[in-house]
């Protein structure tokens, strides 16, 4: 009878080995710092680690935990070890988890900088029940370490740090939608007794889309006298979330009330539009009855729906 095949089971490697990376930075860690002095002292005692206070970071709090001689049990042997430990202090309730992102720091004392120590490509750690600590079984091997000439240890004092940067999604955001030729597209504002209007700039009401259209019936600008200038304008902001942008393409427009051969063009205004000259040439179709109709017709404009 041939052998039964035997399934080959790959062993996923420790966790805890994952790939870490080594940088150095003038600023100081931002959420902890964390001062030993007489470090001999605690390295020479029968203290396998020690561990700093609760500190505050992402409204979690938090430890650091010291093994001045490596955490042997994990692979420390020759190094120090540093983790940041989830406290105790947090009430949670059962079944809880942290996602993290953080570094662990120690101070260069003669090149005035950080040694930043953290996992790779900015990967996202998770603290649990069954995990509440987290670091690193290698950070500096202690022949580095010890070595006052590579300040990280000078006159037996030396300093460690940590950043922590809570992962906590909120469930908030949106959905950016652009829609072509949109229902109630097009705008039109007839203006009455043009001929006898007298302010510099006239606006519409505000139509669909918290537009308005603004008239400068005797030319804006360089322009007075000598063109019509029309302009969109986002007009009701109030409608508007802080911040928020609408994005749109648009075609304005004056009408040829007779013959249909419009006045078209693109953006968002312009200061010579049309000639004055063409506006009152009564044969070309564009003021009827002292009226002149401007227009705006959407193509393109975005809807946004927030979620939460």
């Amino acid at each position: 009878m041939a052998p039964e095949p035997v399934m080959e089971v790959k062993i996923p490697p420790r966790d805890d080995l994952a790939e870490i990376t080594r940088s150095t930075r003038d600023l100081p860690p931002a959420h902890y710092t964390f001062k030993i002095e007489n470090f001999s002292l605690l390295a020479n005692a029968k203290i396998d680690n020690v561990e700093s206070g609760d500190f505050e970071a992402g409204s979690y709090k938090w430890r650091l935990r010291l093994y001045p001689n490596g955490n042997k049990k994990n692979n420390g042997d020759g190094h120090i070890s540093l983790y940041l430990a989830f406290s105790n202090s947090n009430a949670l309730p059962f079944g809880w988890e942290v996602n993290v992102n953080f570094r662990l720091f120690v101070y260069n004392q003669i090149q005035d900088k950080y040694l930043t120590i953290q996992y790779a490509k900015g990967r996202v750690r998770r603290f649990h029940g069954m995990k509440t600590e987290l670091g690193f079984d290698q950070l500096i091997p202690l022949t580095i370490f010890n070595d006052e000439s590579k300040g990280y240890l000078i006159d037996d004092r030396c300093i460690f740090g940590a950043e922590i940067f809570v992962i906590k999604p909120t469930g908030k955001g949106e959905c950016l939608t652009l829609v072509k030729q949109p229902v109630s597209d097009t705008f039109t504002w007839k203006i009455q007794n043009f001929s006898a209007l007298d302010q510099e700039s006239y606006k519409s009401q505000v139509f669909s889309f918290g537009g308005a259209l603004l008239v400068y019936p005797k030319g804006n600008s360089t322009e007075k006298g000598k063109s019509l200038s029309i302009y969109l304008k986002m007009e009701d902001f109030e409608t508007l979330p802080c911040g928020r942008t609408t994005y749109a393409e648009y075609m304005l427009r004056v009408r040829d009330q007779l013959f249909g051969n419009h006045i078209e063009k693109k953006d968002w205004g312009h200061l010579n539009f049309m000639s004055l000259e063409d506006v009152n040439a009564l044969p070309k179709g564009f003021l009827v009855n002292d009226t002149l109709a401007v227009e705006v017709q959407i193509h393109v404009i975005t809807v946004v729906k927030e979620f939460s």
